[in-house]
């Protein structure tokens, strides 16, 4: 019966993908589309009346006469929306938040989530993502087993009962479509589950139990959940557990130092890593192509989003020049701004990204606007540490848990340099040579860097400080950001984040 139901949507799935054909052959249309119902729809709210919607009649105006924005800008409105009142981003009222992971900054951010955008942005990008995946294999069998989505949980806003509150997982497990149901694991009762130190094991004993063929989450809390599996079912690896495991949708941050111990867990050739871009104000992209090592992800165009762009060079200008997908260019790193059904305008996500391809239009993400070292002029994003240790993996044999960069300041005696903290499930057999060659392989990948570190004359060698294992997770418990879509912070311009995990790993001078 699972099997001749699974036939069913894959039929069903073959008439989504035309609708993603469409807008790959008619990128600019179904922008200008988009663009078209979301100023109709805001011209009437009071952030509309302010920035006179009414009047815009191109995109030219939209740019010339409404303000770029970050949270910050929003969240008078936003205070506002959550207390009940109506028709402020967006027409009627809002009642579901989905709640910020807080990777750039402590305090919670509240994103505003509408029924429309969720199901015309988040749920459609997620059966988007499912789409081309049949597309590619037609024999997966998705729903004819189980899917493991590890959520977050979700509460009512104290303030204004009316409003709950969630990471943008949970919202989308509750408001899950009545025929995905019964193909997950665990039970929703049981994925909402507010305490993650209940949750995990819980989690573990039901879902072992099923027979799973796609999970998603974060990658560092799956793992959390991988092992507690393994521990209560004695098996030594997944496929132990589940022999019919097919993909893994993984999203959020860079999979690749990662990769090694997900291969580990799941020695399976043909086992799918697919790459999302789902965040907590959109479902924005995934990976449309599984036959190379290349993971860029397509840019989902029809799903009630407004794309715009500010060159990377630019950005903290007052005056940036901002494009449209008409004008961007390849090679070229943005920061990516969003119009949204949920009333975001002209938001600044916080992601930079490339285009990778014009036709199709697809991406991959550089880092964020706020996870870089440039306390020197190196210019060190995420990206470049994370493929200097992707570099040498090989050479030197190590399996990384989590690790966070920070800088070291100079002062009369010594030279800046930074300080990488880094928790391993394998160490390297020799830390100094992998110390060096971890440099190395970062002056290859940032000619910044590389130019800082010339002869050591403004930056010294970075350092490398081993962290007892549980050292991150005991940190995050520290700061409320267990579970759900909240991730380790990799870089930073201060020593926030360096000298409270060193504090808890004991290592603190």
């Amino acid at each position: 019966m699972r099997d001749i139901f699974n036939k069913i949507i894959a039929k069903y799935l073959q008439t989504r993908y035309k609708k993603i054909e469409r807008f790959e052959k008619f990128p600019f249309e179904a922008q200008d589309n988009i663009f078209n119902y979301l100023i109709s729809m805001g011209k009437d709210t009071a952030w509309g009346k302010e920035y006179n919607y009414d009047k815009i009649k191109s995109y030219n105006d939209f740019n010339k006469w409404v303000p770029f924005s970050n949270y910050d800008n929003l969240k008078p409105q936003i205070q506002k929306m959550m207390l009940g009142e109506s028709d402020i981003l967006w027409p009627g009222k809002v009642n579901m938040y989905s709640k910020s992971s807080g990777t750039t900054e402590d305090k919670s951010k509240f994103i505003p989530v509408t029924m429309e955008n969720l199901k015309y942005c988040h749920i459609k990008g997620a059966w988007d993502a499912v789409s081309i995946l049949y597309k590619i294999h037609p024999d997966s069998r998705l729903f004819a087993l189980k899917n493991l989505i590890m959520g977050g949980n979700l509460q009512r806003y104290e303030k204004n009962p009316e409003v709950t509150i969630g990471d943008i997982s949970a919202l989308m497990l509750y408001n899950m479509p009545i025929i995905g149901r019964p193909f997950n694991t665990p039970d929703m009762d049981t994925a909402l589950m507010k305490d993650w130190n209940k949750k995990i094991p819980k989690m573990a004993e039901i879902s072992s139990k099923e027979d799973v063929a796609i999970f998603g989450g974060v990658p560092s809390w799956l793992l959390v959940l991988f092992k507690e599996i393994l521990r209560q079912t004695g098996k030594s690896n997944l496929l132990e557990v589940w022999p019919n495991l097919e993909a893994y949708m993984h999203g959020g941050v860079n999979f690749e130092p990662y990769r090694k111990q997900f291969e580990e867990l799941i020695p399976k050739k043909d086992f799918l890593y697919i790459n999302v871009y789902n965040s907590s104000e959109g479902y924005f992209a995934t990976q449309n192509e599984f036959n190379s090592e290349d993971n860029d992800m397509l840019l989902l165009l029809d799903n009630h989003i407004f794309y715009e762009f500010i060159p990377f060079e630019q950005y903290g200008r007052d005056n940036p020049d901002i494009v449209s997908l008409r004008d961007v260019e390849l090679n070229t790193n943005y920061v990516i701004l969003i119009n949204t059904n949920s009333g975001l305008w002209r938001y600044i996500v916080g992601d930079t990204i490339e285009f990778t391809s014009l036709n199709p239009f697809k991406i991959k993400i550089t880092g964020r606007t706020k996870h870089f070292i440039n306390v020197f002029g190196e210019e060190v994003m995420v990206s470049n540490t994370d493929k200097a240790l992707v570099k040498i993996q090989d050479k030197h044999d190590f399996i990384i848990q989590e690790y966070t960069v920070g800088p070291i300041f100079m002062n009369e005696e010594n030279k800046g340099g930074h300080q990488w903290l880094i928790e391993f499930k394998k160490a390297p057999a020799d830390i100094i040579a992998f110390k060096k060659d971890l440099d190395m392989a970062l002056q290859s990948i940032n000619s910044d860097y590389e130019a800082k570190r010339y002869n050591s004359l403004a930056l010294k060698e970075l350092e490398v400080t081993a962290l007892p294992e549980g050292t991150f997770y005991k940190w995050m418990e520290s700061r409320g950001k267990l579970g759900g879509q909240n991730k380790v912070p990799r870089l930073s311009n201060s020593r926030r984040y360096i000298e409270e995990l060193l504090e808890i790993a004991g290592l603190q001078h």
